[in-house]
């Protein structure tokens, strides 16, 4: 497939659960407490596109898909795109623009201090993710996109600190993070080695 159409293919299938949301959203299908559903809705997409996108490395490197790697930077967009949704209908939806109490539920909601931290990364990672940043930030753009490894950390803390009752699913999202961020230690520590040893 040409990579004209898989981008299409890719970004079509990235913006299908927002495009499921505003339906869901116009047809009234969101519960009884909507404000709830879309905050819920737009984190979890969040999350599951950090998962995506930091798949794309380890598929390259074990499966030799090395396709993917032109569509890295979409995925990591739409990361960020869900991630300013969540935030977007925190605000507006729980908080009703009030953005005194938003300092105020910091301090009473600790998931929130993890999530903002990782909300700006992402933020600071997509304003750099031009070819033109790259070409300004020279190494210093690879230092600083490595800091989505701790967005990723963050946002698993975030989940985890809001789990009221069952914890499987933070378990399940933190096998995967710790599955992700393992084998890159692992792959760091292998470099060091043969580095060393050259």
């Amino acid at each position: 497939m040409p990579v004209l159409w898989r981008r299409l293919l890719v970004f079509t299938l990235s913006l299908t659960p927002f495009a499921l949301l505003v339906y869901r959203t116009a047809t009234q299908q969101l519960g009884a407490d909507p404000a709830k559903t879309i905050v819920l809705f737009t984190g979890e997409w969040t999350i599951y596109f950090l998962f995506t996108t930091l798949s794309v490395s380890p598929l390259v490197k074990l499966a030799k898909w090395r396709w993917l790697m032109v569509h890295r930077r979409m995925l990591g967009l739409f990361a960020l795109f869900y991630a300013l949704c969540h935030v977007a209908a925190y605000l507006t939806f729980i908080l009703g623009l009030d953005l005194s109490r938003f300092f105020s539920e910091m301090v009473k909601r600790p998931y929130i201090t993890a999530g903002m931290p990782a909300v700006l990364i992402l933020i600071a990672l997509g304003v750099t993710s031009t070819k033109g940043m790259m070409r300004r930030l020279g190494k210093n753009w690879v230092k600083l996109h490595r800091l989505v490894y701790l967005a990723l950390a963050l946002g698993w803390v975030h989940v985890l600190w809001q789990v009221r009752s069952s914890y499987f699913e933070a378990v399940i999202y933190g096998l995967i993070t710790l599955t992700l961020l393992g084998m890159r230690i692992y792959w760091f520590c292998k470099r060091r080695s043969a580095h060393s040893k050259a």
